[in-house]
This record gives C-alpha cells, sequence and structure tokens, in this order.
C-alpha cells in the first residue's frame, strides 16, 4: 500500500507510531535512473548539475512581516520610475531628461537654419579650431531663424523687408539706433511683415533668449481688430495679444496696468494692440514701464511732431520703433523729417538745421522757374537726404503685385458740368471774390470755406442748395438758378456731371457683369446722396462712416467680401475708413471727390486692389472738368513728384506746374475739355485725338509719367466707359495701367 509523503503527513505517522517506525524498517520509493544518477553523483563527490540552475526556495505558507519604513521604500521604489513618452519609437526633444531640467551641451537655433526655404536673420561669424576651443560654450552666438510657418507664406519682397526691418532694429544698420520706416506701397503685406518681426524679436536672438518681452502696436482705431485677426490668422493661436478697442477708462487702465506688469521669458499676453485715439488718453500708464518695440500703423499720422499723439508715442521708454506708412511724404519735406526724427531721433539734425540744409534747397531746385544753379544745388541735396534716410527707410512700388494680382486700370474721367452747376459757379466766382486773398498771400476762413462750398457744387448742386436758401456769401440770387419745383428729398443725376457718369457706369456694370463697386467720398453729404439714388435704383448697399462703430465695421467688410453677399455697393468714407481696409469683395472703385492729400486719395482707392484680389480691377477718378477739382488733383501731381523724388528716387520727374499756377484755384475754364491735360503739354494728342507714337518721335507719352494714355472713343479699354461714351456723356480719360508690368500686350 502507497503512502502519502506530504511532510504533514510524515509528521502524523512519525508521532503516532513512533514504536512500530522504530521495528520496522523505512519504506524507501522505488529509485528511478535520475535518483540512481543523483545517489552517485553523492558518492563519487562530483556534480553534474547545471550551473545556471538556481534551487528552490523553501515555500512556507506565513507570509513576510515587513515593517512600515521597508513598506513604503519598497512602494517608492516602484513608482519613482522615470518618465517615458507614450509613443512608440519617440526620439524627441525630450528623452529621458526630466521636465524642467536644462539641457546639457551647446546652445542651439530655435529653428534648423539649414533648412530648405529657411529665412536665415543672422549667422554667426565662422570661428576657426583654435578659436572654437578656446570661446565659451555658455555664451556662442546662434542663428535667428524665422519660424517655418511664417518663412514658408513670406514672397520673396516680404522675406527681404523682414530682414531688413530685423537689422534696423537690433542696430546693425545704424549702429545706436533702433528704427525704421517700412514705407512699401499699398497692399505690400506690411502686416505680415510686421507680425514676423513680432514674433521673431518674442522667441529668440543670438544669444538664445528673447529679444524682447513685450510689444505694442497702435493703429487708427477702424484696424485694431483688423491687427488681432492678422495675428491670429498667422501664428494660429502661438500667442495671445490683447487688443483694446473701447470700454470704460477705469477698464482700460487696469488692462493696461495688467500688461505693463507682465515680465519673465513667457509672457501671457506679450502684444497690445491699441488705437492712436485710445493711446493718447492713456499714455501715462504706458509710460511707468519699459517695452521692447512699438509699431505705429498708417504712420503719416505722425508727421505734425507738435500734437499730442506724437508726444505721448515719443515719450513711450522704447528704442524700437517701427513706423508703417505707404505715403511717408503727403505735403512737405518737414514732415518726412518729423517721421524719420521719431524713429531715429538725431540723424537729420534739428528741424530747424533740415530745413536750412535740405528742404529750401531742395524745393527750390523741384519749382519749374528754378535756376540752373538751383537745380544742382536741389539735386544734390536730395542725393545727399536719400543717402542719410536709406539706411533706415524701405520702400516698393505697387509693381511687384502685377506677378501675383490680376491687371489694373486707373482711369482719371474729366467730366463737363452740367449748365446748372456752370451758373453756380459763375456766380460764385463773382461774389466770393477770394482771389485777391490769395494773391496778397492771405488765407482766411472765408477762403477755405469758399474752396469747401466749390468741392460740394462740383459734386452736385444739392449740396449748396441750403446755402442758396439762406443766401450766404456767394450764393446770393442763386436760388432762382434752380428748376422749378426743385426738392432735396430726391437725387436727380442729370444735374450734376459726375453724377451722371456715376448713374451711367453703376447701371451697366449691374446689367453686364457681376462686378462689385465701391463709392468713395469725403462728404458724408455726398453718400447720402449715393443713398437715395441707390435706393431710387434699387441697388442693395452698405455704408461705412465715422459714425458706425469699431465692431460693426469689421462685420459689414467681412459679409462684403463674401462672394454670396448680395451687396452691389459698398459706400465709403474717406476719412472714417479709406485706411487698411480690404474690400476685394469688390473690383471696380470710383473716387468721386479728390482731396488736397494726395495720400489719402492713394489710400482709398488701393482697397479693392490687395492680396486675394481675383478680377481685373478699374479705378475711376471723377473730376468736374475746368473747375477747382483740376487744381486739387496738379496740387497733388506736385507733391507727388517731390515723393518720387524723395522716396522712391525717380530720376527726371518733371516739374511740371509752377508755385504761381498752383495760386490759381478760384477760375473757370469753360472752353477746355481737360485743364491739367492742357498744362502737362501731352505729346500724343494731336487736336484732341490719340496718335502712336508721339509727332515729335519721342517715347515719352507725356510730361506727366503716371498718366501713360490720353484718348478719344476708339481708346477707351473698359466696356463700361465705351458704353456711358455712347450714352453722350461729355468727358476725357487718361489712365494708368499695370498690364505691361505682366507682359499682355
Amino acid at each position: 500500500q502507497r503512502r502519502s509523503l506530504a511532510p504533514s503527513q510524515l509528521a502524523k505517522r512519525k508521532a503516532g507510531d513512533e514504536d512500530e517506525e522504530e521495528e520496522e524498517e523505512d519504506w524507501q520509493p522505488p529509485t528511478g535512473r535520475k535518483r540512481q544518477k543523483a545517489a552517485a553523483e553523492a558518492e563519487s563527490g562530483e556534480c553534474y548539475r547545471s550551473p545556471f540552475r538556481k534551487p528552490l526556495a523553501p515555500l512556507t505558507n506565513r507570509p513576510q512581516c515587513l515593517d512600515s519604513s521597508q513598506h513604503e521604500a519598497f512602494i517608492r521604489s516602484i513608482l519613482s520610475k522615470p518618465f517615458k513618452v507614450p509613443i512608440p519609437n519617440y526620439k524627441g526633444p525630450l528623452g529621458l531628461r526630466s521636465l524642467g531640467v536644462k539641457r546639457a551641451g551647446l546652445r542651439g537655433p530655435l529653428h534648423d537654419p539649414f533648412e530648405e526655404g529657411a529665412l536665415v536673420l543672422y549667422e554667426p561669424p565662422v570661428l576657426s579650431a583654435h578659436d572654437q576651443l578656446k570661446i565659451d560654450k555658455d555664451k556662442a552666438p546662434v542663428h535667428v531663424v524665422v519660424d517655418p510657418v511664417l518663412s514658408r507664406v513670406l514672397r520673396p519682397h516680404q522675406r527681404e523687408g523682414v530682414k531688413f526691418l530685423w537689422e534696423c532694429v537690433t542696430s546693425r544698420r545704424i549702429p545706436g539706433s533702433h528704427g525704421c520706416i517700412m514705407a512699401d506701397e499699398m497692399g505690400l503685406g506690411k502686416t505680415l511683415q510686421c507680425i514676423t518681426l513680432m514674433w521673431t524679436l518674442l522667441r529668440q536672438s543670438p544669444d538664445c533668449k528673447p529679444e524682447i518681452e513685450k510689444a505694442v502696436v497702435v493703429s487708427p482705431s477702424s484696424l485694431v481688430r483688423n491687427w488681432y485677426n492678422e495675428v491670429e490668422k498667422w501664428l494660429g493661436g502661438r500667442i495671445q495679444p490683447l487688443a483694446i478697442d473701447g470700454g470704460s477708462k477705469e477698464e482700460i487702465d487696469r488692462k493696461l496696468a495688467g500688461f505693463m506688469n507682465q515680465h519673465g521669458r513667457r509672457v501671457p499676453s506679450p502684444i497690445l494692440i491699441i488705437s492712436y485715439e485710445t493711446f493718447r488718453l492713456h499714455a501715462e500708464v504706458l509710460q511707468k514701464g519699459t517695452v521692447g518695440l512699438v509699431i505705429c500703423d498708417e504712420g503719416h499720422r505722425l508727421k505734425n511732431s507738435e500734437n499730442q499723439t506724437y508726444q505721448a508715442l515719443n515719450s513711450l521708454n522704447t528704442p524700437r520703433r517701427v513706423l508703417i506708412s505707404g505715403t511717408p511724404i503727403q505735403n512737405d519735406l518737414l514732415e518726412y523729417f518729423s517721421l524719420v526724427h521719431f524713429v531715429n531721433s538725431g540723424i537729420l539734425g534739428t528741424a530747424q538745421e533740415f530745413k536750412r540744409h535740405f528742404e529750401m534747397p531742395i524745393l527750390k531746385g523741384r519749382d519749374a522757374d528754378a535756376s540752373e544753379a538751383e537745380r544742382h544745388k536741389g539735386e544734390e541735396r536730395l542725393k545727399e537726404l536719400i543717402s542719410i534716410v536709406n539706411r533706415c527707410l524701405i520702400r516698393r512700388t505697387s509693381d511687384i503685385l502685377s506677378k501675383y494680382l490680376p491687371v489694373k486700370i486707373e482711369q482719371v474721367v474729366c467730366c463737363r458740368l452740367t449748365p446748372l452747376q456752370t451758373e453756380l459757379y459763375k456766380n460764385f466766382l463773382k461774389q466770393a471774390k477770394p482771389v485777391e486773398e490769395l494773391k496778397e498771400g492771405k488765407i482766411s476762413v472765408s477762403s477755405l470755406s469758399s474752396i469747401t462750398s466749390l468741392k460740394k457744387l462740383c459734386n452736385h448742386p444739392a449740396l449748396i442748395y441750403d446755402k442758396c436758401v439762406e443766401e450766404e456769401e456767394g450764393f446770393i440770387g442763386a436760388l432762382g438758378l434752380f428748376p422749378s419745383g426743385y426738392s432735396t428729398k430726391s437725387v436727380e443725376p442729370q444735374l450734376s456731371g459726375k453724377m451722371l457718369v456715376l448713374d451711367y457706369i453703376l447701371a451697366v456694370t449691374k446689367s453686364t457683369s457681376n462686378d462689385k463697386v465701391v463709392l468713395v467720398s469725403n462728404y458724408t453729404q455726398t453718400l447720402d446722396l449715393f443713398e437715395k439714388l441707390c435706393r431710387s435704383r434699387r441697388y442693395l448697399y452698405v455704408r461705412l462712416d465715422g459714425t458706425m462703430s469699431i465692431k460693426k465695421r469689421a462685420k459689414i467688410v467681412e459679409r462684403f467680401n463674401s462672394p454670396s453677399s448680395p451687396e452691389f455697393i459698398f459706400m465709403l468714407s474717406s476719412k472714417a475708413g479709406g485706411c487698411g481696409l480690404n474690400l476685394i469683395g469688390a473690383n471696380r472703385l470710383v473716387m468721386f471727390d479728390p482731396d488736397w492729400n494726395p495720400a489719402n486719395d492713394e489710400q482709398a482707392m488701393a482697397r479693392v486692389w490687395r492680396d486675394g484680389q481675383k478680377k481685373m480691377c478699374y479705378i475711376y477718378r471723377l473730376l468736374s472738368t475746368g473747375t477747382i477739382e483740376e487744381k486739387i488733383f496738379q496740387r497733388q501731381t506736385h507733391k507727388k513728384a517731390l515723393s518720387s523724388c524723395v522716396v522712391d528716387e525717380e530720376q527726371d520727374v518733371e516739374r511740371h506746374f509752377s508755385l504761381g499756377e498752383l495760386k490759381e484755384l478760384f477760375t473757370l475754364n469753360e472752353t477746355t475739355t481737360s485743364d491739367t491735360h492742357d498744362k502737362i503739354k501731352c505729346r500724343r494728342c494731336v487736336n484732341g485725338h490719340q496718335v502712336q507714337p508721339p509727332p515729335d518721335g519721342s517715347d515719352c507719352t507725356s510730361d506727366l509719367s503716371q498718366w501713360q494714355h490720353c484718348a478719344d472713343r476708339r481708346g477707351l479699354q473698359d466696356p463700361v466707359l465705351r458704353a456711358a461714351w455712347d450714352a453722350a456723356v461729355t468727358f476725357t480719360f487718361h489712365h494708368h495701367s499695370h498690364e505691361e508690368q505682366r507682359g499682355i500686350p
């Protein structure tokens, strides 16, 4: 009978049958081959067991008792394993490093400078092997590389602009000066270039740390939300800007104080976007600390160094200043000096020194009546001024856009006055008599009021109807000239030459295409007339002027630009929204009246020909023939010629008008088709008709560089204007086209 060999059974048998077991022999299990081998090994003393085989540990039913300290130590050893990224085969920058521990070894750039398409702003000097052994590894300069997210979308001229801006604000172009002027023309992406500059300065420098902690963007109130959207668009949530476009004084002060109190390598909101008006009212809060960079959009607002906005910005504690302006010269060189002095104080001396050394000789040399010696001296001083300013000013013209955008045709349309306008105009000149004041060099309030009255009369007689009713100076007895039963409640386009042309342009555009139109005027009263015309013709429209809130402006612009929006016309006040708006939903723009400042007109006309535009663009500049509007346009031409010489560095810009001619404001030329065209001495036209080539065999189309073509009905390229001509509207036209730059015949 077989018995159990379990230890417990053996112990029982041993205790119960102790006497019996002593007498009997112990039972031995039968030995097999393994047991025989083990016994043989024991007898001989040699062991053939594998050395890698471990003996079995004795089993026990009792758990091992550990004290609390040993238990806690055992648990801690389990939980203290190093962090591992839960991604298979991950070989990122973390590796086996613990979070928050400074990386050991050489410093490196934030982005790969050798990646294809990388935009490198700074490259460390190449060191010899001996110098590499001597240099302190913790102080070695590194590459500064633009974030690939931005460098991939920058066009070639924008990459050049970003590099120029960075070199200026880091004092690499002018030692000791940290400012520059971004003077690119409208539509070249100045905003994107400045966003790239800010993001680079906030993240990196040759010293392997951020160059600045905070940046401030100051812009017109209508562009605050646009700047915020642009930062969000290009940086994709990598940064959280602070935009202030309204609120109570206490709330704004609290936000500005919180912004100024931010410090460290990772500032939560490092970019402040604020309007000029809000900045001026709350400048004391921002002047309590330091700011790494300030960017002034539409910086030509700082053309007067005596105004409060200029003084408030100039007292801001920041060495790095960037001024954005597509039109740095608007009226005279002293305003240009103010802009340069704001960004880099002292490089042109004081205002008095600049006026004596540069402004007076240059202006004398530009006058059509200047002597040869004065012209020579003016050219020398002009070259000297350009050589100084070009170190901190970058300027590219909109010709670059011709590679990326559709063709733009700019047309100056001279419209004859209606008989009613002509009689009112001549009656005003007889009564007001402001000519004597101008001849004596006096500009009184009555003279300025007379200019405004004539400009409104050129737009439409309805705008001066109330003055006729009240028989103000210049309009005594003029009420009888109006048709019987006339009322201002309804618009009558046939009473205004320009309104008649506009009515034809809108009707032909609406009936022959799906194009949208932007109407621009300097006067809200003219916008009221536009509204009456649209209601009578049943055109859908939107209107933007100074009465509209900032938030609502952004919404209506976005809605108008949508291809599915039904609005046909966008009415725009050039004073309220002429700068910075993007109205690419339309491809036709009518500039209804000119402004004394050519920059205002240029800004307004650049609203449609911008990035994102897909259609051919038509710009119509309406002028009343032989009136003060042509004089204003001639004055614009004189200012733009000065800007071309100083800013664009153009050579051989003609001296078109003497200063004496520009004072002949209060005259009416009824016999001409275009007073300006007569004065530029166009060599392309004979007896009012265009000829090819000019009769004298020269290559120059006219003395006025931006007027490339003068034509009659046969030369009209725009079908809308051709239809208006066929409708017996009398006008001449001149246009500047970007077809040539694109290679279109």
